[in-house]
């Protein structure tokens, strides 16, 4: 297979994260922060050095760096923790989204409103320049946070996230990001940018293995755990600790997960950000110049915003899922239908259907694109006719 899915999950990783996997199976077998043998320690200080790299690249503190499954597990305690306060107390809280927003945003945010929170959804539409004024004008004596994707995970729009962060910043709004696309693509420093809490996968842009994610956080804006359980400290009390980050890491972390995504961090930092997005846009660039004028091949792209290395496009005749199945056959992984964006697709324009997803990593070729690109054009030029005669 040819994968271009790497929006979902990336693959292939770097070569030295399938050996720091295989080495932290090896060398890394005690429980860390849970004993004080020397197994322990080498484990303990593994997954430390992965917090001294995450929070160099983000802009942030060692000990604010917290681990996760997930990116969806990060955000759901980003929010959730950060409204529970308020909650608990009887008191109103508001949050404020985009139109763009993947369900791990979407649905913690609904649910909340189930227990009294309420929120607005900012418009998109607008240019970058105005973006930032259609979330000025949601905001209300009880909003507490904005939270934003960076860039979309349906279109690969990003977001003007430094301009949403000044604003943030002015009004003194918790700011909580979602990088799952962005994070390992496009530098994001979080003083700079002025986001509080950044949530990101550790598999997607940082290449570490399935199962890890990251919750970065400022300090500024408390997050109350929404979990409990053991910790490596504070063990004979029994409240949760308060400290970061044992407080919002219950249980044994995943040490071998952890050690990969900071290869994988390794990785980016001898490559650069730039030259790996540099690098994965000139592939969706050759995809799209290649479709050009492909009769019943939609690309879903605006020259007038940014993007990141996503492509979402259509074949007229074909369901989404339909057409990805079929260029699997042909050996390419690509992602079909709602991408668990409906609200991202409603606002490219594609919902209820959704689109074809197409997401290259560093490891892929413009000469893989134009191979793609060559089997789309054969099956946009078969009649629907034809198509049910062959089934």
């Amino acid at each position: 297979m040819i994968y271009f899915d790497c929006a979902a999950t990336s693959y292939p990783k770097p070569p030295a994260v399938y050996r720091a996997a295989n080495e932290a199976m090896l060398r890394y077998g005690g429980n860390p922060g849970r004993s004080g043998h020397r197994l322990s320690m080498a484990a303990a200080e593994a997954v430390y050095a992965v917090r001294e790299k995450a929070a160099a690249m983000f802009g942030a503190q060692p000990e604010n760096v917290i681990f996760t499954s997930n990116c969806t597990h990060s955000l759901n305690m980003a929010i959730k923790g950060l409204a529970e306060p308020y909650l608990r107390a009887g008191r109103r809280i508001h949050f404020i989204i985009s139109d763009l927003e993947h369900n791990s945003v979407a649905r913690p945010v609904h649910e909340l409103k189930k227990r009294g929170a309420f929120y607005s959804v900012a418009s998109t539409s607008a240019s970058d320049e105005d973006i930032p004024y259609e979330f000025e004008r949601l905001i209300n004596p009880f909003t507490k946070a904005v939270v934003c994707t960076l860039g979309s995970n349906v279109t690969g729009r990003l977001l003007p996230f430094r301009r949403i962060g000044e604003l943030c910043r002015k009004k003194n709004i918790c700011f909580i990001a979602d990088g799952a696309q962005v994070c390992g693509v496009v530098p994001v420093n979080m003083d700079r940018d002025g986001i509080n809490i950044l949530c990101m996968p550790g598999h997607k842009g940082l290449f570490g293995i399935s199962g890890t994610g990251l919750m970065i956080t400022d300090g500024k804006y408390p997050v109350y755990h929404i979990m409990e359980g053991g910790t490596g400290s504070t063990s004979s009390e029994i409240e949760q600790t308060p400290f970061l980050p044992e407080g919002l890491e219950s249980g044994t972390v995943n040490t071998v997960g952890i050690v990969t995504v900071g290869a994988g961090m390794d990785f980016i930092s001898r490559m650069g950000e730039e030259r790996i997005h540099q690098k994965e846009e000139q592939i969706c660039e050759t995809l799209i110049q290649s479709l050009e004028g492909t009769r019943g091949v939609t690309v879903y792209r605006d020259p007038s915003y940014s993007y990141l290395p996503i492509v979402l496009f259509n074949i007229e005749g074909y369901q989404p899922e339909e057409a990805a199945g079929l260029l699997s056959e042909r050996g390419f992984a690509l992602r079909g239908g709602l991408h668990c964006s409906a609200a991202g697709h409603k606002a490219a324009g594609t919902f209820p259907l959704g689109g074809i997803r197409f997401a290259p990593s560093v490891f892929n070729t413009p000469c893989e694109a134009r191979l793609l690109a060559q089997n789309i054009k054969e099956l946009a030029r078969v009649e629907p006719a034809c198509r049910s005669l062959a089934n």
